[in-house]
């Protein structure tokens, strides 16, 4: 059906509010994006690595969550799943379920539990194949433990363990490109989005995700207050700046086809995102100037490399 704002807007919230996250958030956002995106009458299966959204959603016996939620160690998020994915079929064969109950599988990791400490499982999960879609609310470092840096940090940020100083200009190495290295696994769909565009990309993407049957994976940026240093209420300006300046395009690979699903009209310089951030104010003293160059040349380059996926 065609998206209406709206409507999506006023469908029952399966994340209830009370948690404890921070405001400015983009993580809870995010989950409420995707869950909207259960069509009325289905019901969820949700699992959760251990990381930010898991301490501040859920503490036993209290739950923000109101489909059947299960915490995950910080590594085994996909491995659970696909775990409970596998035994929901099972019972279906056996007839231990009803016809109609309708169930879907969905969990949620921070980069740090999906770009490094989960990758494993992760990507076990995508290559057997299980019915179920894996979403990484990607904040760019552990934020939960201190703000150390993730193989989703962008290079020259400031973290705990990349510290900005006399020697240092934070973190050396570039993000990985975490979508791309799932859509090798052959799966039915991946996707990389934000929290922009009225969230209608968001929407269109976790409902293709959850009702394509096989393995899915997004990937949505979800700024962090506290690690990425900005104003609360800055949270949407700078998810737009990330698509704008193609630090963050907004793609799909559907059955092996890569589509890109918005490209900009004007290109804004990546400056414009990297100074809505304290992380990386270091990047405009005097004497700087190259790393922002570099900084872009790297974003340049990733982004015609998107392009030329997305033509052929």
């Amino acid at each position: 059906m065609s998206y209406n704002l709206k409507e999506v807007m006023n469908k029952p919230e399966r994340l209830a509010a009370g948690h404890r996250m921070c405001a400015g958030c983009g993580a809870t956002i995010a989950v409420r994006g995707v869950l909207r995106a259960l069509h009325e009458g289905d019901h969820a299966v949700i699992g959760n690595a251990t990381g930010c959204l898991e301490v501040s959603s859920y503490m036993y016996p209290y739950t923000a969550w109101e489909d059947s939620y299960i915490h995950n160690a910080f590594e085994n998020a996909g491995a659970t799943l696909s775990g409970v994915e596998t035994a929901y079929r099972a019972l279906k064969k056996r007839g231990r379920l009803k016809e109609n109950d309708n169930f879907k599988f969905i969990t949620f990791g921070g980069d740090g539990g999906t770009y490094d400490i989960g990758f494993q499982s992760l990507s076990g999960a995508m290559e057997r194949g299980h019915d179920m879609v894996y979403v990484c609310y990607d904040n760019g470092a552990y934020m939960n433990t201190g703000i150390q840096r993730s193989s989703a940090t962008p290079m020259f940020a400031d973290t705990t363990t990349t510290p900005v100083g006399t020697q240092s200009n934070g973190k050396l190495q570039g993000r990985k490109d975490l979508a791309a290295i799932i859509a090798e696994h052959n799966i039915p769909y991946v996707a990389q989005t934000t929290l922009t565009r009225n969230f209608k990309d968001m929407y269109e993407k976790s409902e293709k995700a959850i009702y394509t049957p096989g393995a899915a994976f997004l990937n949505i940026m979800a700024p962090c207050p506290r690690g990425w240093r900005y104003e609360t209420s800055e949270i949407m300006k700078i998810c737009l700046l990330a698509v704008e300046t193609c630090y963050w395009p907004l793609f799909e690979v559907d059955h092996g086809k890569w589509i890109l699903n918005y490209e900009p009209k004007k290109k804004l310089p990546i400056e414009d995102f990297l100074r809505e951030q304290g992380r990386f104010k270091h990047l405009f003293k005097k004497g700087n100037e190259d790393l922002i160059v570099q900084f872009q040349n790297e974003v340049d380059r990733r982004w015609e490399n998107l392009k030329y996926r997305c033509e052929m």
